[in-house]
């Protein structure tokens, strides 16, 4: 169906396209209904990676993958009312691409992929790769996203956000943080901060050296002084805000100085208090 008709805008949740049809900022000449597609609602463990449908909720993803996707799943707390979370999907997320979206941040520190299809087949889309502008994506218009793709985690997985009020709110700012021990690596997801979703490298590389230092992955040693407010500066550098409605840009960097710092905090602290 997609093929035959690209122009037609594909609806499951509904929470992203109907605010567009609810203010007219959008007419499509069709809608393509996908709530009847069961396979889209799944998820299962392959590979050693979890394939999680673009059909799954906010709301499952919270419940039933909240053990071994923590990151998504504190980000998935703060998407809209519980109404919301029950209908609004990852998928639709990731197919309305803001900078904005809640979801993308951690897919991005996870090293997650999307999986698209048509009927000429399925790609796998690195995450990093699959936002180019706002609300822009590579998804072709014959093109629908089946699912996304994630390693469970292996450590602690952090998510934080600001916005103008606690709860059902835009993010003016958002960043997520991943600490892998087996593959000794920190991820990093900057939101609402660029035209796409980013990734902090600079930062990553240098948690990454400190963590590599006397081997704190193993001795579980605090983190030097100083270290998590060099990791908040660098995550901030990586940010590309604008001044709009929401917030300005020196609030933006700022924002997310704070949230890298206490992110990193909390994750360090939770992975000092496992056992090995």
């Amino acid at each position: 169906m997609k093929a035959d008709r690209p122009e037609a805008l594909p609806i499951l949740g509904g929470t992203d396209v109907m605010v567009e049809l609810n203010f007219d900022r959008r007419r499509p000449e069709a809608l393509l209904d996908l709530t009847r597609v069961p396979d889209l609602s799944e998820w299962a463990q392959v590979d050693g990676w979890l394939r999680v449908g673009a059909g799954v909720t906010y709301t499952r993803i919270i419940s039933e993958l909240g053990d071994r996707l923590p990151g998504l799943a504190i980000a998935s707390r703060t998407v809209g009312s519980p109404q919301i979370r029950n209908r609004g999907t990852v998928g639709g997320n990731l197919g309305t691409a803001s900078p904005a979206g809640d979801a993308l941040p951690p897919l991005l520190a996870a090293e997650a992929e999307v999986e698209v299809a048509s009927i000429g087949g399925s790609r796998r889309v690195p995450m990093r790769a699959f936002c180019i502008g706002p609300k822009r994506s590579v998804l072709r218009s014959d093109e629908l996203i089946a699912a996304f793709w994630a390693p469970p985690a292996s450590g602690p997985q952090q998510f934080a956000k600001v916005g103008t009020r606690n709860a059902m709110v835009i993010a003016v700012a958002s960043f997520a943080l991943e600490l892998d021990p087996v593959r000794r690596r920190v991820g990093t997801g900057i939101g609402s901060a660029g035209p796409t979703p980013l990734v902090a490298e600079e930062a990553q590389g240098f948690i990454e050296r400190v963590l590599a230092d006397d081997d704190r992955w193993t001795s579980r040693a605090e983190l030097p002084a100083g270290a998590a407010d060099r990791f908040g500066v660098l995550v901030a550098k990586a940010a590309r805000p604008i001044d709009d409605v929401r917030g300005r840009a020196g609030y933006r960097r700022h924002a997310l100085s704070v949230m890298a710092r206490r992110t990193l905090s909390w994750a360090w602290a939770e992975y000092r208090g496992r056992q090995p």
